[in-house]
């Protein structure tokens, strides 16, 4: 397990530095407000009885709102978060929403941590996710 786990870092790694040399980032707009919208129904619903109704975090679940969480997903992709969502959220039952439904809730968490809406819906791919860079600081210039 522990060897999988090593070789896979430097795929996730690999996947940071792409996303960056692409230049896409979350500060670029990649979700839409109505998407966030219906992330917030879906999460109300699903995520809101363990991470609590304002994001904060309940028990053993961390909060998904401000520099704790963050941090924790800087110089990380946008596909990296959707991923570990898409597979093991809800804890009780993973991967049991649709993928525009974790789209959907990706957007909300997007918006709530202060990044901005754009014009095009986020995807629901992977791949194409995975070329979105996370940075917890907005970059010069955007």
């Amino acid at each position: 397990m522990m060897r999988a786990l090593l070789l896979m870092i430097p795929v996730a790694l690999a996947g940071a530095a792409f996303a960056q040399e692409a230049g896409k980032s979350v500060w670029q707009g990649i979700y839409t407000v109505e998407q966030a919208d219906r992330g917030a129904g879906v999460y109300a619903q699903r995520c809101g009885a363990c991470h609590g109704a304002a994001l904060n975090g309940t028990g053993e679940a961390p909060p998904l709102i401000g520099g704790e969480f963050v941090s924790h997903w800087d110089t990380m992709t946008v596909g990296d978060l959707y991923d570990r969502v898409r597979t093991t959220m809800p804890q009780n039952d993973p991967q049991s929403l649709s993928r525009e439904d974790y789209a959907d809730v990706l957007a909300f968490l997007l918006k709530t941590n202060g990044f901005p809406a754009g014009s095009q819906p986020l995807d629901k791919r992977s791949e194409v996710l995975a070329t979105i860079g996370i940075t917890a600081e907005k970059p010069a210039g955007m």
